[in-house]
């Protein structure tokens, strides 16, 4: 079974149901938690009365700097929104690790932006090094993967359409929630990695809701394919895509084909007016709460519970 950890300012706890018992350890970084494993399986099995998890402000339990990497339109409900057909080869982009936030962090919306998107995605947290060449099967998972944790994507889709730049439109201070748990496995949890489901509604209406099995690239193979090109570290964050839902989709094929007419300018001028008209795009005030776990929750990456605001 997954041991959950929660991470606070002063702090890292193991997450027994609603009670969190805190974990003897010198380690400020992920990645050196990861390297002390005994400390958290003492804390899990020493149990004792605790500290209730609802009294506990949970950060990121990955901590930055590190690499954060993603993996781009990875599920076939999201490519079929997105107006991609045929065969998707694995694609991925990198985001600033200063863009990562807690699971109950504001997102700041920056005042040049207006079309503010939202992804949930399972966030691989690694705890081996990854090599340039490594080969990663299904069997070697558990070698190189520590844990799971929900991250949520936040995507200033004006920016990256108009500029066809992922990384600035991605990377902005708290485009990337984490949290609350990072769900350490054990072998025999990777068996019941296609069972997780991710949810994440806005405002209580739910917005994406699939589970793994809608997966175009699997995490063993996205690893393989990254590693020709991308060494990874211990406490290293690899973002494995979002299912459909998002509130970016692909216009209709005959308007596509009229704005293929256009000049830049003008097209996207065309289609960002007709963006407005758009209510899923998140606005100040907005309530995002995301949820991944497998329906028995052997695997419980717990909620996370983030507001929208507008920069200042």
């Amino acid at each position: 079974m997954s041991t959950n950890v929660l991470r606070t300012s002063d702090a890292w706890w193991v997450v027994l149901g609603d009670r969190a018992v805190r974990i003897d350890t010198k380690a400020t970084t992920t990645a050196e938690l990861l390297a002390d494993r005994n400390a958290v399986r003492e804390a899990a099995a020493n149990g004792g009365p605790g500290t209730r998890v609802a009294d506990l402000t949970a950060l990121s339990p990955v901590t930055t700097p590190c690499r954060v990497v993603a993996q781009m339109v990875n599920y076939r409900s999201h490519a079929r929104e997105s107006g991609f057909a045929g065969d998707i080869p694995p694609t991925f982009f990198r985001k600033a690790s200063t863009s990562v936030s807690g699971p109950e962090d504001a997102i700041v919306r920056p005042a040049h932006v207006r079309f503010l998107d939202y992804e949930i995605e399972l966030g691989l947290v690694m705890g081996a090094p990854l090599p340039l060449g490594t080969v990663v099967t299904e069997q070697d998972l558990p070698a190189y993967v520590a844990g799971l944790v929900i991250t949520n994507d936040i995507s200033a889709r004006d920016v990256q359409l108009t500029k066809t730049q992922f990384y600035e439109s991605k990377s902005y201070p708290t485009f990337t929630p984490t949290g609350p748990n990072l769900a350490l496995l054990e072998p025999d949890d990777f068996a019941h990695l296609l069972n997780l489901r991710l949810k994440l509604s806005v405002n209580g209406e739910l917005r994406q809701d699939r589970t793994l099995a809608d997966m175009i690239v699997r995490p063993a193979e996205a690893l393989t394919v990254l590693a020709r090109f991308q060494t990874l570290d211990p406490g290293d964050l690899l973002l494995t895509g979002t299912p459909g839902g998002t509130a970016l989709k692909a216009p209709p094929k005959p308007v596509e084909k009229i704005g293929a007419l256009l000049p830049p300018t003008m097209k996207w001028k065309a289609f960002f007016k007709s963006q407005t008209r758009n209510p899923h795009y998140l606005r100040a005030g907005d309530l995002i709460t995301a949820s991944v776990a497998t329906p028995d929750r052997r695997i419980d990456l717990g909620e996370q519970r983030t507001a929208v605001g507008d920069a200042e």
